[in-house]
């Protein structure tokens, strides 16, 4: 298992990467765009081609992963952090998500994307927001 800080931005996803080129070398693995995405993975109403939809970076031997979210209500006081919990079998994501689902506001139901062959976000009762995911596609 692997947890990962995602960051939300409010449509300055590519600036915030810019400057944390900037300040910590980071090297970018993944940067992709709306206009890229597959519009079955997409969770929010961000119709901004040029709005990040997915990026991971890696500072030193940390990855984080970024997007940007589009409307005042997504992007909240608390909510422009989550952490992503990368497990290594659909079955281990959904075991944390029948726990955590309890009270919980989806914000994406479970799903394959392409990026993880099962994904999930919510907040749960505490207010804390997670993603739970698997790396790519599941063999």
């Amino acid at each position: 298992m692997e947890i990962t800080p995602n960051f939300h931005f409010r449509g300055n996803c590519k600036e915030a990467i810019d400057l944390y080129k900037k300040v910590f070398d980071i090297k970018i693995l993944t940067l992709l765009e709306n206009k890229d995405a597959n519009p079955i993975d997409y969770a929010f109403n961000d119709t901004n081609p040029s709005h990040v939809y997915h990026a991971e970076i890696m500072i030193e031997n940390s990855r984080l992963i970024m997007s940007d979210i589009s409307t005042e209500e997504e992007h909240r006081a608390g909510n422009s952090l989550s952490l992503v919990v990368t497990f290594d079998t659909m079955d281990h994501v959904k075991k944390a998500y029948n726990v955590l689902r309890d009270e919980a506001v989806i914000l994406s139901p479970m799903k394959s994307t392409s990026y993880s062959s099962c994904f999930v976000s919510l907040i749960d009762k505490f207010g804390m927001r997670w993603e739970l995911m698997t790396e790519q596609t599941e063999k």
